[in-house]
């Protein structure tokens, strides 16, 4: 039976002997109130020996942080014990202890987060995220302290990642062929910055050629949420299809734009209801707005906008029944008419102001949650100071970030021209962003979700001499190659019957032998079958590094080790075509993890021939090296191939760096986590190193006999049978 204050009796000396340990420290009144006044609650809540416990957490904190952070403590433990259990608590107690000895200006902000955090993090994954925030900034105070505070995109992105089970990255390609069978426009669909203003982050947009939609919709189920993504993509859509011109923003202040974007959406809506009607129903599910509550202009506008979604909605606000007669006018007037949207929000406008309404632009979000913020279908002009707050500061921190397909892969249409293509105009000097992929974290032991970012960059043309050299040069060693590869047998195993010897009883040939003894003549003895590989089946893509340091010479050499991943990547693509295997070729290299660059110079089913070898000639090396990231994306384009075998073969001179990761170990554990990854789906992964000085990280990556070490193009021919080998085990 627990006292009044929470303890029981057997408790209630240790908690007098550890808030008087707290008092007595010369913490501060501040310390020790709030320890003392959330003892009880955390008791009742977590247990006493949690509450007890605590003392050392709030010592800890408050002799390396301060007393402002340690008075935090208390009530960020009572935030806790309301997601974990004893155990759990225990983890975060020690965390944040870790946190104080190890990052002591992070704990404050930490703490403060506590609710943010709890929401979407489990003990577990808390733990992890403090040790992440740990790793990420050991040496980067500025970095560690953002990172804590949520301030980070890296913070950002695993919080809304782990919270967010069943979001974008789940329905994205699903959303990319819904909006096709809506509109029959495939736009790539990307999201929001982790690091753009908040309401970016919480409501879809389109320019540029794209779609932005949020990471999750929080406090949405996964039915619904999925739901709401399509009613998004819809919404959309209506207005690509019916909002013809862009709106001048010019004149207006940002409650009318916002009042004007109102009206075109309901504009829009109406009009792609009249063809799919089941359209309307879907966006009608979530306007839930109820007409009470205080008459605030952004409270207004929600009213407004079911008013004009909803017909069996009833009002009793004159402003909301006026902008519903409005509206009712000007559609039977003539709903194609888009300027009725700027007659009848410029109206609506001017109401607020007489009514002496405020309209907050930084605090106003687009509702109800599925419509987009309308930066779409607004012209700003040269001079955007005229645009509301909020969408100017989107403006400062968004580009759209295209992704080729509605699922961040290539699709090519009826005419050959791939998606990319089409958007070209959508395209710029960064190239195109494809994918993010999540980077495996060995300190963690997690994953972080969506970390890494891939842009397929437009491959250069080399000068024709390097083309000229790079199809004719040791033709000697392209035949002995297409031999090799001609000899090799990789593909399933078939059943060879009729033989006179084998590894089984072939049982047809085994009873017409016997019927032919019965009847006294002489059986055939070809009564027997194996096994053999009688044809190759194998997709192969040619990964090529072609960072920074592949332009240092060859040892020995006048070339570079780029020249001598050229000549080897164009002499087994030679041989390979000769014996029309599928191949592809790639390159890559990076700056970074946003930054990923993938230079695709041969797609599966297009020609080796004088452009691709072109593209081959034309790389150059810059920048650094980041593994796992490049072999996840070339993965997604073998996953898509048929073949028996599907081979991913990597030919690079280095370890595994980038400018952003300080840990050595951190890239090399990434890549061997991919190569296993891919290895799960029956992807072969194998590693040539040229002129490698590293010896112990290929093997680590690839394991001992995924790797060989070369530093002669002649010695291809010797090395690569134990390739082919391995592939047939």
């Amino acid at each position: 039976m627990n006292a009044p204050d929470g303890f029981p009796p057997e408790w209630r000396e240790r908690w007098h002997v550890a808030h008087g340990r707290i008092d007595r420290a010369g913490y501060g009144d501040l310390v020790a109130d709030a320890y003392r006044r959330a003892g009880p609650a955390l008791a009742a809540l977590a247990g006493p020996a949690f509450a007890v416990r605590l003392a050392s957490a709030v010592s800890q904190v408050a002799i390396r942080s301060g007393r402002l952070a340690a008075s935090r403590v208390p009530q960020a433990a009572l935030v806790a014990s309301r997601h974990f259990d004893e155990a759990g608590m225990n983890a975060w107690a020690a965390a944040i202890e870790d946190v104080a000895r190890r990052a002591p200006e992070a704990a404050l902000p930490l703490l403060e987060n506590t609710g943010r955090l709890l929401e979407a993090l489990d003990a577990p994954d808390f733990v992890a995220f403090v040790r992440m925030g740990l790793h990420i900034g050991a040496k980067d105070v500025a970095r560690r302290r953002a990172f804590f505070a949520l301030e980070s995109g890296e913070a950002i992105r695993l919080v809304e990642g782990r919270g967010a089970g069943g979001g974008l990255a789940e329905w994205r390609h699903g959303l990319g062929l819904y909006l096709k069978a809506l509109w029959g426009m495939a736009p790539p669909i990307a999201e929001a910055p982790p690091d753009a203003p908040e309401q970016m982050r919480r409501r879809p947009g389109f320019g540029g050629g794209g779609v932005r939609l949020p990471v999750a919709f929080a406090g949405f189920e996964d039915g619904e949420a999925k739901l709401l993504y399509r009613a998004a993509v819809a919404h959309i859509g209506a207005h690509h299809r019916f909002t013809r011109t862009k709106f001048p923003a010019a004149g207006l202040t940002s409650l009318q734009i916002a009042l004007v974007s109102l009206v075109e959406d309901a504009r829009v809506e109406r009009l792609a209801a009249r063809t799919m009607p089941g359209l309307a129903a879907l966006w009608r599910r979530f306007h839930v707005v109820r007409p009470e509550g205080p008459p605030i202009a952004i409270a207004l506008m929600a009213r407004l906008a079911r008013a004009l979604a909803d017909p069996d909605y009833a009002d009793p606000h004159g402003w909301v029944e006026k902008g519903r007669t409005l509206f009712a006018e000007a559609v039977r007037e003539n709903i194609g008419d888009q300027q009725l949207s700027r007659r009848i929000g410029g109206l609506l406008g001017n109401d607020i102001g007489q009514m002496r309404l405020q309209f907050d632009a930084r605090a106003y979000v687009v509702q109800p949650a599925y419509r987009d913020d309308n930066i779409g279908i607004w012209d700003f002009g040269p001079d955007d100071s005229q645009a509301p707050v909020q969408i100017e500061a989107m403006l400062e921190g968004a580009r759209i970030e295209q992704q080729a397909g509605d699922d961040g892969r290539r699709e090519e249409g009826e005419d050959g021209e791939t998606a990319a293509g089409r958007l070209a105009e959508a395209q710029d000097e960064d190239g195109l962003l494809v994918a993010r992929y999540p980077e495996y974290d060995h300190v963690t032991g997690r994953y972080r979700p969506e970390w890494c970012r891939v842009r397929e960059m437009p491959g250069q043309i080399g000068p024709p001499r390097v083309v000229s050299a790079l199809s004719e040069a040791r033709s000697d060693l392209v035949d002995r190659l297409s031999t090799l590869i001609k000899a090799s047998r990789i593909s399933r195993q078939q059943r060879v019957r009729g033989q006179t010897e084998g590894e089984f009883l072939d049982m047809d040939a085994s009873i017409a032998a016997m019927i032919a003894r019965r009847a006294g003549e002489v059986p055939d003895t070809r009564v027997y079958g194996r096994y053999e590989r009688r044809a190759r089946d194998m997709s192969v893509l040619v990964l090529i590094d072609s960072s920074r340091s592949t332009t240092e010479r060859v040892r020995g050499s006048q070339g570079s080790v780029l020249e001598m991943e050229r000549l080897s990547t164009a002499l087994l693509a030679r041989a390979m075509a000769d014996v029309g295997d599928p191949f592809a070729i790639a390159a890559f290299c990076s700056n970074g993890r946003e930054d990923v660059r993938y230079m695709r110079i041969k797609d599966f089913g297009r020609p080796f021939d004088r452009f691709a070898i072109a593209r081959l000639a034309g790389l150059t090396g810059d920048y650094s090296t980041r593994l796992g990231a490049v072999i996840r994306h070339a993965g997604s384009d073998l996953r898509r191939q048929r073949s028996y075998r599907r081979l991913l073969l990597i030919v690079t001179d280095g370890e595994p760096s980038d400018i952003d990761v300080d840990d050595r170990r951190y890239l090399v554990e990434d890549a061997r986590m991919a190569v296993h990854e891919l290895g799960r789906e029956g992807i072969d992964t194998f590693c040539v190193a040229l002129d490698s000085d590293v010896d112990s990280y290929p093997q680590r990556i690839f394991g001992p006999r995924g790797a060989i070490c070369i530093d002669s193009i002649d010695r291809l021919d010797t090395l690569l049978p134990a390739l082919y080998l391995r592939l047939r085990a």
